[in-house]
């Protein structure tokens, strides 16, 4: 029998993991831009209103180039992304929230990075990294004293007799720009691990954190096994994880700065080779930037358990202490009434302990207590959407509203320049019936006031000797307006004659151009 069924349960648990979640969404492209965007090796938190405003910042950029984008603001993508495990939220040094990258982000990351990029194929500086590193660890692995010593001997003569021959003034081969470049990108691939190594190792001890704190805040165990406990692992906090035994394992080499020293001394010389000038400036930031970036993992690491120690030293010392003051504040007054009845009871006198407290002296009750009905969900509401009426369609609704200015600028233009419409209300008559509902009047004097046709016709009242220049008084010339209701009834208004020159047909026709070209 094949072991596809293995096989499948095993890649079905790779998907489950929120990297490949990340990688398997429709929104991947979009998701691991924005992380690129706000994130970088020198930057691996960012404030969490900050993150909000640069997600919708971006939402507006891709949209306005027609990009698909989710239909969410920056704020509900980032809390999405929290959940999904891609985000971590926590308070920063100025109690500020701040996110930063889960190692399930980093490593999808890498891996967009590494197939968006050229890949280093096999080469003689790939094989020479595997023939080393194999003989290394023979060497290590193998117990016998004999081959050790071997093997060391025929080290050093190799070494000695390249040592000799410079010494004598051999010719020193330089490297090519393409071996370079090889051995480059070797130690590329593996220095954009580290980040998501690092980081998974700071997962790993703050879940640790989380687990012990509420083991002991939960109780149910006597404090002296919980504390027991919190000492056992503490004592192997980077050995109880796969993830904190390679990195004590790493640490060791971490934490020697000399080590580090030679390092980066040796990353000043490779930027030295001539190869490096076909490099970027941020290539080259980011190749010598690796010693700084170990420390800061390392730090970063130290810092997360130092802070568990911290934060469960100081949580065990001020449970404990607050226990001890109850009891010593119970046994005080024990004490005390013991004291004051020894005054009169006698050798054999008996004291009988009541199973429940007294009745206690308060000067205000609650009247009003517990009650369960109080707390029952209300019975459901009856189904009566099948009696509702029809909603509105939108051209109803659009009946009902306000005026249609840009339409009304319209229909006054081609009725002063085509049709040689006498004055505003000779054009409003001659219009189709829905555009002459009671509402298009306003809209018809704000029309003419943007042109100033009503203070000419007020200027021309007061002219006439109407002794006022109010355009409401019964001294202005009027006409009628036929409107025509949304329902069909007709109603006839009363409105002062208002006429528009060419000038003012013109000034409609540039606000309709404006309007439509904003």
């Amino acid at each position: 029998m094949s072991d596809i069924a293995g096989e499948l349960a095993r890649v079905r648990g790779a998907f489950d993991r929120p990297t490949l979640r990340l990688l398997d969404r429709k929104w991947a492209p979009f998701v691991l831009a924005v992380f690129k965007s706000s994130f970088s090796r020198d930057r691996r938190s960012v404030q969490a209103d900050r993150l909000h405003t640069q997600v919708d910042a971006y939402l507006a950029d891709l949209r306005s180039i027609g990009s698909e984008i989710p239909g969410k603001n920056g704020r509900a993508l980032c809390v999405q992304w929290m959940n999904d495990q891609w985000l971590y939220r926590e308070t920063g040094e100025d109690d500020e929230e701040q996110y930063s990258l889960t190692s399930h982000a980093l490593e999808a990351l890498l891996l967009v990075d590494g197939l968006s990029r050229d890949r280093a194929l096999i080469s003689e500086s790939r094989l020479t990294t595997i023939v080393d590193t194999v003989r290394h660890r023979a060497t290590q692995a193998n117990p016998d004293r004999d081959e050790r010593i071997r093997r060391l001997d025929l080290e050093i003569a190799e070494k000695a007799a390249e040592r000799d021959r410079l010494a004598t003034g051999g010719e020193i081969a330089a490297a090519s720009n393409d071996q370079m470049h090889e051995g480059y990108a070797n130690l590329i691939d593996l220095i954009t691990q580290l980040p998501s190594d690092f980081k998974r190792v700071e997962e790993s001890v703050a879940g640790m954190h989380r687990q012990i704190v509420n083991d002991f805040r939960a109780e149910e165990r006597p404090i002296s096994e919980v504390l027991d406990e919190y000492l056992s692992k503490t004592d192997a906090l980077m050995s109880s994880t796969a993830e904190g035994r390679a990195f004590e394992g790493a640490f060791v080499l971490l934490r020697n700065d000399a080590l580090l020293a030679e390092l980066k001394n040796d990353l000043e010389s490779i930027m030295l080779h001539p190869f490096a000038l076909q490099l970027s400036a941020a290539d080259r930031r980011s190749f010598m930037g690796t010693v700084s970036l170990i420390r800061k993992g390392v730090d970063d690491v130290l810092t997360q358990r130092n802070g568990l120690t911290t934060t469960l030293r100081e949580h065990i010392v001020n449970h404990d202490v607050v226990k001890d003051r109850e009891l010593e504040r119970l046994l005080r007054e024990i004490n005390k009434e013991l004291a004051v009845w020894m005054q009169t009871a006698g050798p054999r006198s008996t004291v009988t302990a009541e199973l429940m407290p007294g009745t206690l002296e308060l000067e205000h009750l609650r009247e009003r207590f517990y009650d369960p009905g109080a707390h029952k969900a209300p019975p459901p509401l009856e189904d009566v959407s099948a009696f509702a009426p029809e909603p509105p369609t939108l051209d109803a609704m659009r009946t009902q509203g306000g005026p249609l200015l840009a339409e009304l600028r319209d229909a006054m233009v081609s009725a002063f320049t085509a049709n040689g419409a006498a004055s505003v209300g000779d054009a409003f008559n001659s219009l189709e019936p829905a555009m002459r509902r009671p509402v298009e009047i306003l809209g018809l004097l704000q029309i003419a006031t943007q042109v100033e046709a009503v203070d000419r016709t007020d200027a021309a009242a007061a002219a006439d000797g109407a002794g006022t220049a109010d355009i409401g008084t019964k001294n202005v010339e009027t006409e009628d307006f036929e409107t025509v209701r949304p329902d069909g009834s007709r109603r006839t208004f009363r409105v002062p004659r208002i006429t528009l020159t060419d000038d003012d047909t013109a000034a409609l026709a540039a606000l309709n151009y404006g309007s439509d070209h904003d």
